[in-house]
């Protein structure tokens, strides 16, 4: 129960308290403290207490020494008081830590229906409703919220008084992916086919977005590494090829990168391409989101905005309702990507920022000539080692990946004088051009053998060779199958049953009724006369 303050307490106990209080000063002054049972009961009377009470309140000032503590309390239980017996709390603390704090966050009407089928089963009347209701107030909030996966509440109940504090551009970018609220659809039949991830890049000093990445995979160490290339190289022609006039003049290498614990954060390939370039890495400690708040914000920004698309899923079933969020899809993953990077450099960037007081755009600028831009020295090294890898054979007509063919002048000095597969590197997003490393170690760019062909992702390469494919099954004659699988497989039967009867024929063996009833032989020519014994000698 919580105490009241003095300027809540009512004026006549106030001042009962305060003549009170007069008079205990009074006593302890002329008595010098001591408490002698005359001195306690000329006090008492005084007072118009009983002596009883005298000692008790007299305890309670030598204590505190206030006016509040000899404000008359009131009558009945005191504070924390249970009157439940023990058999039965157990059963109420058993339960709760059982049945109620599990990540299922089932309800209080199941709590209280297995405390009353416990309670039966030991032989005692169950709680009231209330009591088991006062139990989990009792409870603290931020272990009930983390027992039960209830995250916004147990982020809610998390002190952060402290701050990221940075002194220039680039100084610290904080990268981090979510998965979109929205369905898109595909390119050429335009059904939805799912929710696609973003991964976005954050510098904390200015709040500019340095880069982002959208993609129908999972998070993976691909998703993070196109998203720092893209954090790190200039925007410019990136901008040009999805027709968005809007400038987004960051780049450069940020001097560390926080992220959170996830694999594609912990692969090899992305420490190791992070250390070489000199951006050091800070990993956020497990189970606190906190620590990334300003990528947090950042995606619950953006996630906002997509909200007002055709095909959102929204935030959550509350304010999605009847709304059918794969009927109204709309959006092909490229569009969808345009739309984020005109939001992020027409609105995001342009508005003002809680934290800045200004638009991220605007304090970007004003610093942007203090610091040396800070790029790969090898920009080549840099880029492939990001990038994801196969390895593939090179062949006379060059290297093949993905039913795409690509060559490089460079490669005919390597064909058919290496048995070894080649590392090839390549960029999901412009498949125009691959990293092939050739036996001496040294990377090449090769490029579409067909020179012709429009340069396209992965995911449309992808997409392409499934749509075909999917059409020769549409094409396909699935009765001539049929009846040509049950005609072969007759040719079959027959042909081995000939050539059994054939193989047969040829190991016969004598049987007796080949021979004759006069005697003779089959295969011997009884026109001749046998010649007898005596004629043979």
């Amino acid at each position: 129960m919580t105490e009241p303050l003095p300027d809540e307490i009512d004026d006549a106990l106030w001042a009962e308290a305060c003549r009170r209080a007069a008079a205990i000063r009074k006593f302890l002054v002329s008595s010098s403290g001591q408490s002698t049972v005359a001195a306690i009961a000329d006090l008492a009377s005084e007072l118009h207490l009983s002596q009883a009470t005298t000692y008790r309140l007299l305890r309670r000032f030598r204590t505190d020494g206030t006016v509040m503590s000899l404000i008359e309390t009131k009558r009945g239980r005191r504070a924390g008081h249970r009157a439940l017996d023990a058999p039965r709390e157990e059963i109420i603390q058993k339960a709760i830590r059982t049945y109620y704090l599990k990540p299922t966050q089932p309800p209080v009407s199941q709590l209280v229906r297995d405390i009353e089928t416990d309670c039966a089963v030991a032989g005692l009347k169950p709680p009231h409703r209330r009591t088991i209701e006062k139990r989990l107030g009792d409870l603290d909030l931020c272990h009930r919220a983390r027992r039960r996966g209830e995250k916004k509440i147990e982020k809610a109940t998390i002190a952060v008084p402290g701050a990221l504090h940075t002194s220039r551009p680039l100084e610290i970018v904080q990268i981090d992916h979510t998965k979109a609220d929205i369905f898109i659809v595909d390119e050429e039949s335009r059904e939805p086919v799912g929710r696609p991830w973003l991964t976005l890049a954050m510098d904390v000093f200015t709040r500019m977005v340095t880069g982002f990445y959208l993609t129908m995979e999972a998070p993976s160490r691909l998703s993070t590494s196109l998203c720092l290339l893209h954090s790190v190289y200039d925007k410019t022609a990136w901008l040009k090829e999805r027709e968005i006039e809007e400038p987004w003049p960051v780049a450069g290498l940020p001097d560390r990168v926080h992220v959170d614990n996830g694999a594609d954060f912990r692969s090899r390939a992305f420490k190791r391409g992070c250390e070489n370039a000199g951006i050091a890495i800070d990993w956020r400690p497990p189970g606190t989101p906190r620590f990334g708040g300003h990528i947090e914000r950042l995606i619950g920004t953006q996630m906002g905005r997509l909200h007002l698309l055709p095909g959102t899923t929204f935030s959550n079933a509350q304010d999605l309702a009847e709304y059918d969020s794969k009927r109204h899809a709309a959006l092909t993953l490229r569009e969808l990507e345009r739309y984020i990077a005109l939001d992020i450099v027409g609105s995001y960037h342009q508005s003002i920022h809680g934290s800045l007081s200004r638009p991220p755009l605007a304090v970007w600028l004003d610093h942007e000539g203090e610091i040396p831009l800070r790029l790969p020295e090898d920009r080549l090294q840099f880029w492939i080692s990001f990038l994801p890898e196969q390895e593939r054979t090179l062949r006379p007509t060059g290297i093949h990946l993905f039913d795409l063919r690509y060559w490089s002048p460079a490669l005919s000095a390597d064909v058919g004088r290496t048995e070894r597969r080649l590392l090839v590197k390549y960029d999901p997003r412009d498949m125009s051009r691959v990293f092939v490393r050739r036996p001496s170690g040294n990377f090449v760019e090769a490029r579409y053998a067909d020179l012709t062909l429009a340069p396209i992702s992965l995911q449309e390469a992808l997409t392409a060779r499934r749509t075909l494919r999917e059409k020769g099954r549409r094409e396909v004659d699935s009765r001539a199958v049929v009846r040509t699988a049950l005609e072969q497989r007759k040719l079959v039967d027959e042909a081995v049953n000939r050539t059994a009867a054939a193989r047969r024929g040829k190991a016969q063996p004598r049987r007796a009724d080949d021979l004759r009833d006069t005697g003779t032989l089959r295969g011997v020519d009884s026109s001749k006369p046998v010649p007898s014994v005596e004629d043979t000698e």
